[in-house]
């Protein structure tokens, strides 16, 4: 039986809806998935619906975006971390109303990312976006606005070529700070809602991962265990952009430390993986209703 425990739809920056979700979880026999979409639980009813009639386990998931600092590293600047919640109640009030907050303040922090393209587009001779380009960005969202779709955006006018252009060109130099949602509270919101919550793949070298502190596997299990224990139920230790050295680290800290270990695809259908990564079945036992 295949596990994944890191999808994302069309809620946020994934391509596929839920139900395409399901049908290709079905196509590729996998028995057990969790759609876990950036700081959103918006289709998450919906997908314990399909996936009962599609005949797949599905547990309740959400990718929560979290500032984070270590007074050993950066000088005690914050980064962002993501971490992921599990088997919680999509439908508790405290969870709800936060994510509900976030994504307002998405919208504001979309606009201001406009701004400061504007005054790079300016420089450049490029025609600068107006508010019916960014009524047309938050149209093409089903879900929570992000910069990814900024940059599909830029990618549709021809500004650029690719999404990664459009990143590296523009969008992490007119970046505006996320919502400052920090571990204390993201763990008491997903506990509360009856969850767990899981450090996300936290050796990624092109996510917001550890990596952004220290490459060193030691020093990031020991960031873990100086700062985080008190809040996180596990850690994510098989992921796309993991090594078997990182996972096999991550296998034995969570043994020590009695620390659930999740893992899956962190598929966003471009291209479609979900199911490729090996994630062994007892993984799923775990997550027992």
């Amino acid at each position: 039986m295949l596990i994944d425990l890191h999808i994302h739809s069309k809620s946020s920056d994934g391509k596929f809806s839920v139900e395409e979700i399901m049908a290709e979880a079905k196509a590729r026999s996998i028995g057990v998935l969790s759609i876990t979409d950036h700081d959103s639980t918006g289709c998450q009813t919906r997908a314990v619906t399909v996936a009962k009639d599609t005949g797949v386990r599905y547990v309740c998931g959400v990718e929560l975006n979290v500032t984070f600092s270590h007074p050993r590293f950066r000088g005690g600047k914050a980064v962002s971390l993501d971490f992921l919640g599990y088997q919680f109640n999509p439908e508790n009030e405290d969870l709800k109303s936060k994510l509900d907050l976030m994504a307002k303040y998405r919208e504001e922090r979309a606009a201001k990312i406009l701004e400061n393209l504007n005054g790079e587009f300016s420089k450049e001779g490029i025609p600068k976006l107006t508010k019916a380009d960014l009524a047309e960005i938050e149209a093409s969202v089903d879900g929570v606005l992000g910069r990814p779709h900024i940059a599909d955006y830029l990618v549709k006018k021809k500004i650029v070529q690719t999404r990664q252009e459009a990143f590296d060109k523009y969008l992490v130099k007119c970046d505006v700070p996320k919502y400052p949602l920090y571990l204390e509270e993201a763990s008491k919101l997903i506990r509360d809602a009856g969850g767990k919550l899981v450090l996300a793949h936290p050796n990624d070298p092109h996510g917001t991962s550890l990596v952004s502190l220290t490459k060193s596997l030691a020093e990031q299990t020991g960031i873990v265990e100086s700062s985080m224990l008190d809040f996180i139920d596990g850690v994510e230790g098989w992921h796309s952009r993991h090594d078997t050295e990182t996972t096999q680290h991550y296998m034995k800290f969570a043994k020590a430390h009695n620390l659930l270990i999740t893992g899956g695809s962190d598929c966003h259908q471009k291209p479609t993986i979900m199911g490729t990564v090996p994630v062994p079945g007892w993984v799923a036992d775990q997550f027992q209703s």
